[in-house]
């Protein structure tokens, strides 16, 4: 087993230059935590962590090109090259405050440094000049047995930083380990205390979880510890609410929604949102009539959304986006009896591939009936960019000059013509000023 089998050489070697440098000076360094773990499961190394004796002080002075982007808590950036490598002194935590960082820290050797760790897989260093793997928390045992433990007492280690519950259960799902029984009884009992932990850290594992390995399996995790009827409430709203059988043979909402995510292919995180939120408006709407319904859902979904995307402080690109799939989830079905122009402007829109494939999700997760979304894959093929996006004919300054008034009316107008262009009744500039003429001019 080789590391240049997992990671980029440039990377590898500056990480070794790093650890050389710092053991010239005297100090114990080694390769630390994920990188560590990521090797020994043959798995694709992205970034290496140095842990070492030597204080902040003292590896600033060592390397030209430092940050302190966590220098209370032993933690310097050196920068090699084009990468960058965080390199944090041995340390033990004295005391967690706030229910995610400790209180302050004392610089400490590598044994309490590794049982301070959240998991023992995450416990590990390597020794890059003797080859060898130092563990001090039988991380390696729990990777042969593919489980999750916490390093030590699970009551305390979630204790200090709740926010390693959900990274238990990210975890879980990238690597496919399952969760150490007594690590896990701990996580469902201290579920409720995740409300502790920051909406922006609480949003960044869950996207980590739904545009992972399993997202699925996640959701499940999710829901069946407890937390994510702490974190997303509308989402475990969902569990549970029955369907029509003749449109929903799968189950519930919640069944259906993970079930798109067992379809899924590569996730973004506007879509991974979208497919998680595209039905929460079906729990607040559901009725029994002659069937089971959830009227005006898409809308009443759409604004739950907006909420929800706020509480987690997504950016607002990514809210509008996942709004946008919300609100506009059901319009497939009238597709193929829509206007040309109304189609157009649909098949036209910036993020129309997601709304594609969440069409395609939710069909495959349902009745399995893919017509829509066959017929606007051939609409895509046959439109040009220039038959769904034309240049426009007239401006505002053409219809002044044609001595119409500023006002809200010119919306009107320039929409009812691009509607005309989209349908191919007008095609030149001397059209539309015959259309402009004849439709609103005569009238005034």
């Amino acid at each position: 087993m080789s590391w240049l089998d997992q990671v980029d050489a440039g990377l590898l070697e500056g990480a070794i230059r790093i650890v050389r440098a710092l053991r010239e000076a005297g100090h114990q360094a080694y390769f630390a935590g994920g990188a560590v773990r990521d090797f020994l499961l043959s798995r694709p190394v992205a970034d290496i962590d140095i842990a070492t004796s030597a204080e902040p002080r003292e590896i600033e002075s060592l390397f030209p090109t430092t940050l302190p982007v966590g220098r209370q808590f032993g933690v310097i950036v050196v920068v090699e090259g084009p990468h960058q490598f965080e390199v944090a002194t041995f340390r033990r935590d004295l005391g967690y405050t706030d229910g995610r960082h400790p209180a302050a820290v004392a610089f400490s050797n590598a044994v309490e440094d590794a049982r301070r760790r959240d998991f023992t897989i995450n416990g590990l260093f390597y020794d890059p000049e003797t080859e060898s793997v130092i563990d001090y928390v039988d991380g390696q045992e729990d990777l042969k047995r593919r489980i999750i433990r916490t390093v030590g007492d699970a009551e305390t280690r979630f204790a200090e930083d709740k926010l390693r519950m959900m990274r238990a259960i990210r975890f879980a799902c990238e690597l496919d380990f399952a969760i150490e029984p007594s690590t896990y009884r701990e996580l469902v009992a201290q579920g409720g205390k995740i409300i502790q932990v920051s909406s922006e850290r609480i949003r960044d594992e869950l996207l980590k979880i739904l545009t992972g390995r399993a997202p699925a399996r996640g959701l499940e995790l999710l829901l069946d510890s407890g937390l994510l009827a702490v974190v997303l409430p509308e989402v475990a709203a969902m569990a549970g609410v029955p369907q029509p059988p003749e449109f929903h043979p799968e189950g519930d909402v919640f069944v259906h929604t993970c079930l798109m995510f067992r379809r899924a292919g590569a996730r973004t995180p506007e879509l991974a949102m979208g497919i998680l939120l595209h039905d929460v408006g079906k729990p607040p709407t559901f009725k029994i009539a002659e069937r089971i319904r959830f009227d005006g859902h898409a809308e009443v979904g759409a604004k739950m959304a907006d909420t929800i995307c706020r509480r987690l402080r997504l950016p607002n690109d990514t809210l509008h986006e996942v709004v946008d799939l919300v609100r506009d989830h059901l319009r497939f079905m009238h597709v193929r009896e829509m206007r040309e122009s109304t189609l157009k402007r649909f098949l036209r829109k910036e993020n129309f591939r997601d709304h594609l494939e969440l069409h395609r999700l939710d069909c495959l997760a349902s009745h399995g009936d893919l017509t829509n979304y066959e017929f606007c894959v051939r609409k895509l093929a046959e439109f040009s960019q220039e038959a769904i996006r034309p240049r426009p004919l007239l401006s505002g300054h053409d219809l002044i000059r044609a001595g119409l008034e500023p006002g809200p009316l010119f919306s009107k107008i320039l929409a009812a013509l691009e509607d005309a262009q989209l349908e191919g009744r007008i095609t030149s500039r001397e059209e539309a000023m015959e259309w402009l003429r004849r439709t609103w001019l005569a009238e005034r």
